[in-house]
Order: structure tokens, then sequence, then C-alpha cells
């Protein structure tokens, strides 16, 4: 057998110390209740309410459908608007929850008006639940959410609102236009995370949970318990360790929309649209705005047909060869054959943005034996944005 002394010279080196390397985004201190409180805030700010705030854990889906099934129940009737995907989706939510529902669907490339909806109530005034959706950046257009909330108010129903893609891009304004329930993320026009998102809640809409025995409770979908544990507690006490990491990102976003201003971040993707809109008529090559009316396109997002005979998720494809970092993306579903998104919003809400997007689509049609003019694109891109 070897020596002791032998087994010591064999035996495991002891282990030198290691240097731990700090990283920004892993080694931050926990992030405590009255930060997470001035971010929400800063947030209601933002929307110029003075309504309850709740940031959610999660991307927009999360208080979306949270709101949806602590509001709606058996007994609930609700008017549900479709003007893209969004509404169908709300509407499924609503029926599975057990409200009788009325779909109020409209044709994607318009938008719907404030005398459709007083048309419904007039059938079905038993209506107390109304689901809206302000901006669909899907199929690239807006509602006019301030005239269907006066109707909204006239018939005395909950008034809910998906400003996703709105927020940042147009106003968003819960107080004065009587939503009851207003939902917006900051992943699109705010330039922020997507894990991350807000809604803001009305007296009238915590009381319509507080008596719906099926809100969820004990859950993540629970905005009651956000009620009762955090608003109530006097927001000291987090329900849970919070996403850290979207929670400073969004934070930061809300700082860079206020060292711009709203207004100004507004008007550029204002003038994005705008320019989008105008470049692509001066395009040619059988590109055409998808959403027919200005007054109906969306400033997040700019939706195009694309020509006959060509799928608008090939083009699409074909456009991103010239440059892969580019905002273009086909339609979803069975939009993939016929719909173009430019998403013009956060950061690409740019003139060079607009330009470079439609410059590649004009290559890409060239390719399919079109002739649209380019250049006459660029010049239209430019002379809208000064405008």
């Amino acid at each position: 057998m070897p020596s002791a002394s032998r087994r010591r010279e064999t035996s495991r080196p002891e282990r030198e110390e290691s240097t731990v390397v700090t990283h920004p985004f892993l080694d931050l201190a926990p992030l405590s209740a009255a930060r997470f409180a001035s971010i929400e805030d800063r947030v209601a700010r933002l929307l110029g309410t003075e309504q309850d705030v709740v940031i959610m854990q999660g991307e927009a889906l999360l208080p979306l459908e949270g709101a949806i099934r602590a509001a709606a129940g058996p007994g609930t009737t609700a008017l549900n608007v479709i003007t893209g995907p969004y509404g169908q989706t709300f509407g499924n939510w609503l029926r599975d929850c057990g409200a009788t529902v009325y779909d109020l669907s409209v044709p994607y490339h318009t938008a719907v008006t404030a005398d459709q909806v007083r048309a419904v109530f007039a059938k079905h005034p038993e209506i107390d639940f109304v689901s809206l959706v302000h901006a669909e950046a899907a199929t690239g257009n807006t509602n006019p959410v301030a005239e269907i909330g006066e109707v909204v108010r006239e018939q005395g129903a909950l008034f809910y609102l998906d400003a996703v893609a709105a927020i940042g891009a147009e106003p968003v304004l819960p107080d004065a236009w009587g939503v009851d329930l207003c939902v917006i993320g900051a992943q699109k026009a705010m330039g922020g995370p997507a894990g991350v998102s807000a809604v803001s809640v009305s007296e009238r809409a915590w009381a319509r949970m507080a008596a719906n025995p099926h809100a969820p409770r004990r859950s993540y979908l629970s905005l009651l318990d956000w009620k009762e544990r955090w608003i109530d507690g006097g927001r000291t006490a987090l329900l849970h360790a919070p996403a850290q990491l979207e929670m400073l990102a969004l934070e930061a976003c809300v700082e860079r929309i206020e060292a711009d201003g709203l207004e100004t971040v507004m008007a550029r993707h204002r003038k994005a649209a705008a320019a989008a809109r105008a470049g692509v008529r001066a395009l040619g090559g059988g590109l055409e705005p998808y959403v027919r009316e200005d007054a109906a396109a969306a400033p997040v997002a700019t939706t195009l047909r694309a020509p006959e005979g060509i799928a608008a998720s090939d083009l699409v494809a074909r456009a991103l060869e010239t440059d892969a970092g580019l905002p273009l993306a086909a339609g979803g579903g069975a939009l993939a054959k016929e719909m173009i998104r430019v998403n013009h919003y956060g950061q690409d809400a740019t003139r060079e943005v607009v330009e470079a997007s439609l410059t590649a689509l004009g290559t890409a049609l060239a390719e399919y034996g079109a002739t649209p003019d380019v250049e006459s694109a660029r010049r239209a891109v430019a002379e809208a944005w000064q405008k």
C-alpha cells in the first residue's frame, strides 16, 4: 500500500480561489416595492389616468385575458368588436367565461364606427360589457375610441380596451374616454420590452370583479389578488418576485418617452404612417395600402395588399434578402397570402426605415417582373415626412 506521504502527494489539489465576474444584467440589487410602485405611477401619468394601474409580470396577453375573466361571467352580455384577430380572441374568452356575446365584425381594411356600435345597442340594450381593440397592428387599422366611448357611457356598459399597439403612437386616454379596463404593452410604439404589461382599472371595474364569483383568485391571471394584496395594502409588499429586467426596461422606455415628449413620439409615428402610405402609392408595382382610408389607418404599422398572383409571404422573404433587419412581415394565418406589414413602431418609426422598407419591397417586386418606381417612392416618403 502507498505510504501516507504518497497519499498526500496524489490527493486532489486544493481549489484555487475563483474570481467572480459581475454582469450588469445579472448582478442587480432586488427591485423594491417602492421602485415597482414608482414605475406604476409613471405609467399612470403616461395614460393621464387617476385610475389604479397594475403592472403585470408577463406579455400583454396576461392582463388582456385576466381582465376579461375577472369582469365577465355567465350573467354578462357583451358586445365584442372585431376589426382584426385579437377581437376574435376576446370573443372566445368571453364565451368561455359563460357570457352572451354579440360580435360586431367589420372588414379588416376599415374601422368600426360609433354609429355601428350604437345600432347594436339599439337591438340589444341589455349589453353591459364592450370589448374593443384600439389599434390593430396585425391589420393596420385603428378605431375611434373617443367616439365609441361616448356611446358606451350612454348605455352604462363596462368598457374594455386593448391599447397595446396604440400607446405611444396615438392618444390613449382612459379617463377622458370612459375606459374601465385599459391594457397596454411596451413592446410596440413604446419601444420597450415584451415581457411586461399594464392595465388601468376603474372603480366600476373593481366592483364588477368583486361581485363576480368566477373571477380568478390565487392565480397568475388574478387582478383581484393585486387589488387586495398590493393596492389595498398600500403597495408595500409585492405578491411575488418581479420580472426585474423587464421592469427596469419598462422604466427606461418610459423615461425615454418623457425625455422626448409623448407628443413628439406620437408625431414620429404619424409621420412614419403617412410616409409609408404616400410612398407605396408612388411605388406602384401592384402594391397598395391595405387599409383604404387614411383616417382608419393606424400610425403604429402600415399594412399593404400584395399584387395579384404574388404571395405576400414570398414577397416579404425576397425583400428581407436585401436587409434582414427591416421591420417587414407577412400577415398572420390566411392573411399571409395577401397582406404585408411595415412595422414602423418604436425606434423603427423613422423616415430611413420606411424608405428602406419600400425600397426593398420595390427590389423584390422587380424580380417578379413588376415595374415599381423606387425613386418616386423615395421622393414621396421624403415629402410626406416633411409635411
